[in-house]
């Protein structure tokens, strides 16, 4: 799905004055009946990521963290059984993920007189059974079910996400017949920064050559789109010529300024593919 950069702002208008829970959800698609669920659940995800990234700072500083820990202290020996942890980040506007990183990396400060490592952080957001704290571990538990855009289970969604469109891709390419190089196959022949997958042969889509495919389970907005254009899509265009881009859930439309110049975007995959046999059986 396709939206003008106007369209796309009042969605970001919309979400910049709501919480980032599962109501807010309900309610941006109560806002927005004619977009597709999956092009919202992508652009509130993404907003709230970048509302996160403007205030983390300040949730980090000594201070803050040692604020945030002291009072989750004394509202657990209130009553370990309400989700401390959980009220105190929605409070404060923080993930509920991230908060649960911060009082846990505090927690195990004080109980192995160092700095944890983030290897063991990790580990323990994953599996909260492996804190040694029953209490925290079950607060722990909570922040990271009810966040909607942070923490191990969203990771652990979106890369599934990720790997369901790769394969999705690969069979419809496969359905087209043309034969292609996967990224696992290209990682094998040495290349570093390689597309999802770069055709043997290449075609046309819409009057323009396609050398390669890159597929994204995300909306396109400005900020991602020129991330990934300068850390990826520009690498590909040097080294393999013009490609495709595939946004799932959709892309600001005047972001598809790069034709010309090699870099095609689509919400789908394109039905009118010319390959260099069907061009030469018509001449």
């Amino acid at each position: 799905m396709k939206l003008s950069k106007a369209q796309y702002e009042e969605i970001a208008r919309f979400l910049g004055h709501v919480q980032p829970t599962r109501q807010s959800l309900r309610r941006l698609k109560e806002r927005f009946p004619s977009q597709s669920q999956s092009t919202l659940l992508s652009i509130f995800s993404q907003e709230y990521q970048k509302q996160i990234k403007r205030t983390h700072a300040k949730h980090h500083t000594a201070e803050a963290i040692e604020t945030y820990y002291q009072r989750y202290r004394s509202r657990v020996m209130k009553n370990a059984a309400a989700p401390v942890l959980l009220e105190l980040a929605n409070e404060v506007d923080f993930a509920p993920s991230l908060m649960a990183r911060i009082v846990l990396e505090r927690f195990l400060q004080e109980q192995e007189q160092g700095i944890p490592s983030k290897t063991l952080i990790n580990s323990m957001l994953r599996d909260p059974s492996q804190i040694p704290d029953g209490v925290l571990a079950n607060q722990v538990y909570q922040c990271t079910v009810n966040d909607c855009c942070y923490g191990p289970l969203v990771d652990c969604i979106k890369h599934a996400i990720g790997h369901e469109h790769e394969v999705l891709l690969r069979e419809m390419l496969l359905k087209k017949n043309l034969s292609f190089l996967a990224e696992d196959q290209l990682r094998a022949k040495g290349y570093d920064k390689t597309p999802d997958f770069i055709l043997e042969v290449p075609v046309a889509v819409e009057g323009h050559i396609i050398h390669w495919i890159e597929s994204k389970a995300s909306f396109g907005d400005e900020s991602s789109h020129q991330s990934y254009l300068q850390d990826q899509f520009w690498s590909y265009w040097n080294r393999f010529g013009p490609g495709l881009v595939i946004y799932w859930y959709g892309f600001i439309e005047e972001l598809d300024c790069h034709r010309e110049r090699g870099i095609l975007l689509k919400d789908c995959f394109p039905t009118d593919i010319v390959t260099l046999r069907h061009s030469m059986a018509q001449h």
